[in-house]
């Protein structure tokens, strides 16, 4: 016997119910399941570490081209303003040779083409100067020279100009990009405590002192010195100080060892790469820190970070966005991922 309407659509938003109740069961089983453990965000957050380190001497690396593209552009426009103000002399001469050949019946081109205002003309009617039959050739000559010189220095002027410009682009997608890897670190963060947080990237475990209390008679000693008195500087991408400008790893060691009258590299990898190595393990391979003086610099995590030794186990670094420069000891994060270590 067929069923009353109203059973059957009690039945089906009953069935409906708990096809639904079932769903959402299973949907926050599921959630629960893949919520994270602790350890699983450490890795998270170690590998935005080191994707952050990397991109960030990558940064550095496109500062350094548009430090030299702007002393090229300085340059050029040096080169201009000394090619322009012999172009216009040249100018004067010719032209005034050109009035008194004119004169005399013994040019047949207009005066004009001698005293152009442009270098592109001039050369553009080269080799009718050439011909005119003017007594000083020679100055033609130099005329259409200078005019090459300042046509030339412009032109150079304007592809620098345009490689500017290309550099800043590059710059600005790096630094967006890393502006998103610095939120995502700051979100898996927010989900450990502090003590959690420590091994899974530099900083976070400052102590020992932050007085220099050392020797001053070495360019060690004082690169060392310069480097105590950074403490508490903040950390900016690209940063070289002073203090208020911030530092990033690698630009605190260049202006450390600058302030001992010593110039190394910029970038973290051309530091660990060019400079003298010094031996971090003993005949058997254990790690000993016996051969590291105050002012070595160390390499972390394929060399995309840098910090600088102090002695007593401890290092100077500026660690990552959002801390400041700190003392911190050779341990944890910084011992697992020491790849090396190198004396300016």
């Amino acid at each position: 016997m067929p069923k009353p309407r109203s059973v059957r659509i009690f039945l089906v938003v009953a069935l409906s119910f708990a096809s639904l109740t079932a769903t959402v069961g299973i949907a926050g089983s599921a959630g629960a399941a893949s919520q994270p453990t602790v350890a699983q965000v450490q890795r998270r957050l170690a590998a935005l570490d080191s994707k952050s380190s990397k991109l960030g001497q990558q940064y550095d690396q496109v500062l350094q081209q548009l430090a030299l593209a702007n002393q090229r552009l300085k340059v050029l426009n040096e080169e201009k303003a000394r090619y322009l103000t012999t172009f216009d002399a040249m100018r004067a001469q010719v032209g005034k040779l050109a009035a008194v050949a004119y004169e005399q019946g013994g040019a047949d081109s207009p005066l004009g083409l001698l005293t152009s205002a442009t270098p592109q003309q001039v050369l553009a009617q080269a080799s009718i100067l050439a011909e005119l039959s003017i007594a000083d050739s020679a100055q033609i000559s130099q005329y259409i020279n200078a005019s090459r010189q300042l046509l030339d220095a412009r032109q150079a002027a304007v592809r620098v100009r345009a490689a500017i410009l290309r550099i800043k682009r590059a710059m600005a997608r790096r630094l967006a990009v890393l502006n998103g890897l610095k939120q995502k670190q700051e979100g898996l963060l927010a989900e450990l405590t502090p003590s959690q947080q420590a091994g899974a990237g530099p900083g976070g475990s400052g102590g020992g002192g932050t007085t220099y209390k050392g020797p001053t008679g070495s360019q060690a000693d004082t690169a060392v010195a310069f480097a105590y008195k950074q403490i508490g500087c903040p950390y900016v991408w690209g940063g070289t100080g002073p203090c208020s400008a911030g530092f990033d790893c690698s630009g605190l060691m260049m202006e450390s060892w600058q302030a001992a009258g010593i110039s190394i590299p910029r970038v973290s990898y051309d530091q660990m790469s060019d400079l003298p190595a010094v031996a971090l393990h003993t005949a058997s391979g254990a790690f000993t820190e016996e051969y590291l003086q105050p002012g070595d610099i160390l390499g972390f995590n394929g060399n995309s970070h840098v910090g600088m030794y102090v002695g007593g186990g401890y290092l100077i670094d500026a660690p990552v966005p959002g801390e400041d420069v700190e003392k911190v000891p050779l341990s944890g994060w910084y011992l697992q991922t020491l790849d090396g270590a190198v004396r300016p």
